[in-house]
């Protein structure tokens, strides 16, 4: 089960135009927001890629603004883990659990994944948090990763697990987030 205290964040590649042709990008967009608003309100950590921004464009709008105390780590490998300034900050959180969310879920996601589970995290990949460019990239992707020990839920599962209770101090706020 995730746990506050043991969890960050990770967003991954939401960036310029590839972003906007992503399957159901609406859903996604939201989604992610949902995420990144919630880890704020719970205090989870952030770490925030993107893919060789210079090609690729900036993080949407509709993202960066949501991570306005968050440097973004700029990365040329698909895998967030071969960059090591994102090393070095997720393993100054000194914590065991992941949530990932991002583009593209059989890219970057994927390759991302599997790097931090073979490092030992509990990996648990947000299936409504994350996209590619067709749906059978994103499913394929999802039972892979799912084959490989990774977790996959939703936002609402990780949300609610991450509360654990009704009586959470945070509860209505978080609730309010997913109506």
């Amino acid at each position: 089960m995730l746990e506050i205290e043991n969890c960050s964040l990770v967003v991954v590649d939401v960036q310029g135009k590839l972003a906007q042709i992503m399957y159901e990008k609406e859903v996604l967009f939201k989604n992610i927001q949902i995420l990144i608003k919630a880890a704020n309100i719970l205090n989870i950590p952030i770490l925030w890629c993107q893919q060789v921004p210079k090609a690729l464009g900036p993080t949407i709008p509709e993202i960066s603004e949501l991570l306005p105390d968050v440097e973004p780590i700029n990365k040329a490998s698909f895998s967030c883990c071969s960059e090591e300034q994102f090393n070095n900050k997720l393993n100054k959180l000194n914590v065991e659990q992941v949530l990932i969310c991002g583009i593209e879920t059989h890219i970057c996601v994927y390759q991302t994944a599997l790097d931090l589970h073979k490092k030992g995290f509990d990996v648990n990949v947000v299936a409504d948090a994350v996209s590619s460019r067709t749906l059978e990239n994103k499913t394929i992707a999802l039972e892979r990763m799912a084959h490989e020990s990774c977790k996959i839920g939703s936002v609402e599962m990780a949300l609610f697990e991450l509360l654990k209770t009704a009586e959470h101090p945070n509860f209505k706020e978080i609730a309010r987030l997913i109506k």
